[in-house]
């Protein structure tokens, strides 16, 4: 009998260890090469999907820093930019950036087989983590122009920067471009200057054409306050946006293994905390203010982030303080300034994406570790990075400044003063954010100071 059990034991073990032993074999197949590639690419699609959380951070941060009639609408633009520009990235966008060749340094091509309409699944990571940045470069103008443009007329931009004019800059420093082959090379490592400074630019333009909003400035020229109706809401998307940071930088590494993103890390918390600080005691010093104002601290710790972003793989922990500490600096005079000359920026877009970018930019050139000025490499690295947003600069303005004016001139940008005084969410969109609380107001422009 206890032979019996035995037998039965050894062919039960056989049994189970046969299809495990099976497994183990064909595991051993995996080359080292395959994990070190998996790892990589599961590094990436998180890092993305961090990225891909900053579009709730930049609905949040729009809809509290504006007027609660209009938060529905700018929810609905938030959420379309991603949904129509992956759309548009995925036909033509990637295409035109990593397309596999370049001519002339200006534009990638490819067959329609592979870039174009991405077919090639080898890509597909690739094209994951290039088109959260695509719509992060898009978000950016929709806080600019808040509470005043048409939804459909939005729409109609988001197609051109997520298919044609980001992918352009983004082919520059990142497909083999122009800027990437200079004699030193310019340095953009997660996109100061090719998302940041791109998204501000197309929002400074956008505001030019679309004008301020109603009773921003009075008959004698003054700014008038129009406050948000959330700081919580705002601080919140700052939060979610700090957040995501970490894998847009972070991801930028393009790898996990062998790579120090930790580093990388370390850079976007010190420059954003600093950006902070700064800002808040900008503020409060300077006489506009006079106190520790939330929104404009809220705003230092974006510039920070932004001004980070393109050296935070090549500058020391000191260096991203010092990053930090001037771009908090410089967001403060920069909404005060761009305020004075009427340009009506809600969500101080130009000022934390534009201002902040271009000092990201040529903040390389100064801190650099291994080429920067400061660091005794001359001052090749900092010619190539003024090179960089000179180029970003003109080729945003102009082509979205096109897009815009024609959209005005055809179709109409914004929408009419009766829309724009009782909210776009009721109008636009025939749904709002706060329903019963609108209701109980009895009046859309209940709270609106300007109204």
């Amino acid at each position: 009998m206890r032979k019996r059990r035995v037998l039965i034991f050894a062919l039960a073990t056989a049994a189970l260890m046969g299809p495990l032993a099976g497994s183990a074999m064909a595991a051993d197949t995996v080359s080292q090469a395959d994990i070190v590639n998996a790892v990589n690419a599961v590094w990436v699609i998180m890092a993305g999907a961090l990225v891909f959380l900053m579009q709730a951070g930049f609905a949040l941060v729009e809809a509290g820093f504006t007027r609660a009639k209009n938060t529905a609408n700018i929810a609905m633009k938030n959420f379309m930019d991603f949904s129509v520009g992956a759309l548009v990235y995925w036909a033509i966008g990637f295409g035109l950036a990593y397309g596999g060749s370049t001519l002339g340094g200006f534009v990638a091509y490819g067959s329609i087989g592979d870039a174009f309409f991405l077919s090639d699944s080898a890509m597909s990571t690739s094209w994951f983590f290039q088109v959260v940045f695509a719509a992060t470069a898009a978000t950016i103008v929709s806080g600019a122009m808040a509470e005043r443009t048409k939804f459909s007329s939005y729409l109609m931009y988001t197609v051109f920067i997520t298919g044609f004019i980001y992918p352009i800059v983004s082919h520059w420093a990142w497909g083999g471009g122009f800027l990437s082959t200079l004699s030193t090379p310019y340095i953009d490592f997660a996109g100061s200057g090719v998302v940041h400074l791109t998204g501000g630019i197309a929002a400074l333009a956008g505001v030019l054409a679309i004008g301020p909003r109603i009773g921003k400035y009075s008959a004698d020229g003054k700014a008038q306050p129009i406050p948000g109706h959330s700081l919580l809401l705002a601080t919140l998307g700052v939060f979610l946006l700090w957040f995501g940071w970490y894998g847009f930088n972070g991801g930028s590494t393009l790898a996990a293994v062998g790579a120090d993103f930790a580093s990388v890390i370390v850079t976007t918390t010190l420059a954003a905390a600093a950006g902070a600080v700064a800002a808040m005691f900008t503020a409060w010093a300077y006489p506009v203010y006079g106190r520790p104002d939330p929104g404009m601290t809220l705003n230092g710790c974006l510039a920070g982030l932004v001004g980070i972003t393109a050296g935070c793989a090549n500058v020391s922990n000191a260096g991203a303080i010092v990053i930090g500490l001037v771009a908090g600096v410089i967001v403060v005079f920069a909404v005060v300034i761009i305020d004075r000359v009427k340009i009506d920026d809600p969500v101080s877009a130009i000022s934390v994406h534009g201002v902040a970018g271009i000092w990201g930019v040529v903040a390389v050139g100064l801190f650099d570790t291994s080429g920067g000025l400061l660091f005794g490499g001359g001052a090749a690295q900092l010619i190539s990075q003024l090179i960089g947003v000179v180029a970003i600069g003109a080729w945003t303005f102009i082509t979205s400044s096109i897009v815009f004016w024609t959209i005005k001139l055809t179709v109409g940008l914004r929408v009419s003063p009766e829309v724009e005084i009782a909210g776009l969410d009721r109008i636009e969109h025939g749904a709002e954010a706060y329903p019963e609380f609108m209701d109980q107001l009895g009046s859309s422009g209940a709270l609106d100071p300007v109204a």
